[in-house]
């Protein structure tokens, strides 16, 4: 034990600098862990909104009216189908906005992103709704049948809005320092590849670029492309000698 208290004894001076970097670690750490707990909170937070509509729409009673056997009015249910195919249909408007909008997808690109939690239950969904949904609002369906489906509408609304306003308020914070800079490269290209002054071979060229750009970051269905190709290929309806425009350069 002595050699260790005469070394105690000389170099007791480093004690200050291992308690500032056990300190640091430490810290740093801790911030770490607070983080994937709000995280994981976010997320169970998100599923108890989601399993809390599930269980509304489940318990909400059909309207049904009583009226005398002589004078039996037509079943309610085409006309709820039809209000539940409009809230069906309202909500996937809402997310071809961003499946075919390229300039959404590079702004808020969790919403075409399947390993997102929140994104995958509103894509899960969505097949569900899809499945059952019935083939038109005059089907003759049971009432279990149409609760099924009034729940699995009311779930893809909950989802779409949770998976929204998660992408929103993490935009590309998921990206690399680098991929960021390339999303910022192909939305500032998509600008030209779309802008009817520029010439059909700027435009081209700056779709060449954004598809560049975008590979291996975001996913582009082939609607999303076809809608993009179509306003590339608009033909040049502003001033017929433009000046040629500088595209951003890669790094």
């Amino acid at each position: 034990m002595e050699p260790l208290f005469d070394f105690l004894g000389n170099y007791w001076w480093l004690a200050f600098p291992l308690v500032g970097i056990f300190g640091g670690v430490g810290s740093a750490w801790e911030r770490a862990s607070k983080r994937r707990h709000k995280r994981r909170l976010e997320i169970l937070h998100a599923k108890s909104e989601l399993k809390a509509a599930q269980a509304a729409a489940r318990a909400k009673p059909v309207a049904t009216a009583s009226v005398p056997t002589a004078i039996t009015r037509p079943s309610p249910e085409p006309d709820q189908l039809e209000q539940l195919f409009v809230a069906h249909d309202q909500v996937t408007r809402r997310w071809l906005d961003y499946e075919l909008d390229v300039a959404k997808l590079i702004a808020f690109p969790a919403m075409s992103d399947g390993r997102q939690p929140l994104t995958a239950a509103f894509l899960r969904a969505k097949r569900n709704a899809d499945h059952l949904r019935p083939a038109s609002a005059k089907a003759k369906v049971t009432k279990e049948q149409l609760d099924e489906y009034r729940a699995a509408v009311t779930e893809f609304e909950v989802a779409f809005d949770l998976a929204e306003r998660d992408a929103r308020r993490v935009r590309d914070s998921s990206f690399t320092e680098g991929e960021r800079k390339r999303l910022s490269t192909a939305k500032q290209l998509l600008t030209v590849a779309i802008d009817q002054a520029a010439t059909p071979a700027e435009r081209q060229l700056a779709y060449k670029r954004v598809r560049e750009e975008l590979d291996g970051l975001i996913s582009l269905s082939d609607e999303a492309v076809e809608e993009l190709e179509k306003k590339v290929a608009l033909e040049l309806t502003a001033d017929p000698h433009p000046t040629p425009r500088v595209s951003p350069s890669r790094d």
